[in-house]
């Protein structure tokens, strides 16, 4: 491939490691721009990584097949990809001209870069013109993309890094937050290129519409993912990306078992890899209750030790199966919530989990000495930052909470909103609450509780995209399982 060089007013001298091959930034008008503040005189006089010639294949491609290569530009790379500046005017000047509907060749690009007074600027016409002549065709204009992505991604790690250090040398108060932020910032450069871009109007009618489209083709089939409870899912149309649910109840209500069901029917009827951080039980428990949930063995035998031969076939059926699901069980006794996204973060990117579950709420810290003076304010923290959690991995995100003493004082103990415990704010993070209850519980007179034996209760009591209602299910106790109760649910109320 034929090099730039004489087409630039200002020859730069080479640089060891600078990954341009043999062309550098300073070609084609260019300047050195984005160079990272340093921390030693060895890195003084680096280049960031680029590729002049990558990026001169780039706006060839486009210059000699603009209504192919630039639709797929715009698509894939923005502006600040280019490193050399003058670059970088050409492919703004390209995608404005060809967005106003004009017509692109030589001459008239040469005519609209002298029109906005940027020709002589970027190289004059000699430079335009070895663009056009740069590459033959477009049919390596992929290629090309993707070295002039990778490139920029490397900048952006040198940038970000380089800014740690020097937050790192200059930061006087607490380490936790800036960890968080850098070890953000890092998984960020990668994965959020085009995450919240403007879209038109007419952009997001035509999506809206094609998802309007798969919901009509599903005819009241689920959108997200499956609890693995039909009246369940028939509410909420399953869980789904970036959303934040709290399922809360009062002790004993079986708040772990259910999480735990939803957990397990993701991972092993639906595949998908799942992230479980237990703050209160420990993962031999967890994974015991597990086994015995599925393979429908009573707990307390196996606890005791007293198992009939029946159930060893059971058990290890349960065992192949949940062996080959991508459960990944995190159980710190004590973990901030930084370290807790940080963690989740991981599993995102190594293992690409689709669910988080946390249990529980209450047992998370924050690494805020102001927030630690006032449980409220650091439940508040926690909440927003779980639910920055799901939106920044675009994942569902189970919070298991506990509610205050106020269902006890009721009649049948049904709980509300407003007993989530110790804060409001986990009520407006969440965009669904479950409030988990078992009536059995709260029976003193043996005969009616054993007449509610087995009867559980989800009330759906929010639910930001959705209608509420309450969801009758039932509990196996002796298996740590809940299951679909063969009645249906209460007519949905109107949705707040």
């Amino acid at each position: 491939m034929a090099s730039s060089q004489g087409t630039s007013p200002e020859k730069p001298r080479k640089t060891a490691g600078n990954g341009a091959g043999r062309g550098s930034a300073q070609q084609s008008g260019g300047r050195v721009f984005q160079n990272p503040p340093t921390g030693s005189a060895q890195d003084i006089h680096r280049t960031p990584p680029h590729s002049v010639e990558a990026e001169q294949g780039v706006l060839g491609s486009m210059l000699i097949a603009p209504q192919e290569a630039i639709p797929e530009c715009v698509e894939k790379i923005k502006e600040e990809y280019f490193y050399v500046p003058a670059h970088q005017t050409v492919f703004s000047v390209l995608v404005e001209q060809w967005n106003n509907g004009q017509a692109i060749d030589l001459i008239t690009f040469t005519q609209t870069l002298r029109d906005k007074n940027v020709l002589e600027t970027i190289g004059g016409a000699s430079f335009v013109t070895s663009l056009f002549t740069f590459v033959p065709t477009a049919a390596n204009l992929d290629y090309y993309l993707e070295i002039v992505r990778d490139k920029y991604v490397l900048r952006q790690i040198i940038l970000t890094c380089t800014e740690g250090v020097r937050r790192a040398y200059e930061e006087q108060g607490e380490v936790g937050p800036l960890l968080d932020e850098v070890e953000h910032n890092i998984f960020k450069v990668g994965d959020d290129r085009f995450k919240g871009q403007l879209l038109t109007m007419k952009e997001q009618v035509m999506d809206a519409l094609a998802s309007i489209e798969k919901l009509w083709e599903r005819r009241g089939g689920i959108t997200g993912l499956s609890t693995g409870f039909v009246e369940i899912d028939r509410l909420t149309s399953g869980l789904h990306p970036a959303e934040m649910i709290v399922i809360a109840g009062r002790p004993s209500m079986g708040k772990t078992a259910f999480a735990m069901n939803v957990a397990e029917h993701v991972a092993v009827n639906q595949k998908k890899p799942v992230a479980v951080f237990s703050l209160e039980m420990s993962s031999q428990q967890l994974v015991q209750r597990m086994l015995c949930s599925r393979a429908r063995v009573n707990l307390q035998r196996v606890r005791d030790g007293f198992l009939g031969e029946r159930d060893f076939p059971s058990l290890t059926a349960a065992a192949s199966k949940l062996a080959e699901a991508k459960i990944f069980i995190d159980d710190g006794p004590s973990l901030e919530i930084l370290e807790l996204r940080a963690k989740a973060r991981r599993l995102k990117s190594q293992q690409d989990i689709q669910l988080v579950v946390i249990d529980y709420l209450q047992l998370v810290r924050s690494p805020s000495k102001r927030a630690k003076e006032n449980r409220q304010l650091e439940i508040s923290e926690i909440s927003a930052g779980l639910k920055a959690l799901a939106k920044e991995l675009n994942i569902p995100v189970i919070v298991v909470a506990q509610l205050n003493r106020q269902p006890e004082q009721r009649t049948g103990g049904k709980p509300r909103l407003s007993d989530l415990r110790e804060s409001g704010s986990i009520e407006q993070d969440a965009d669904l609450v479950g409030l988990l209850v078992r009536p059995e519980v709260y029976e003193e007179d043996e005969e009616a509780r054993a007449e509610k034996e087995g009867e559980a209760e989800l009330i759906i009591a929010k639910q930001r995209n959705g209608p509420v209602g309450e969801i009758p299910l039932t509990f196996l106790k002796e298996f740590t399982r809940f299951e679909d109760r063969a009645r249906n649910v209460r007519e949905p109320e109107e949705a707040f």
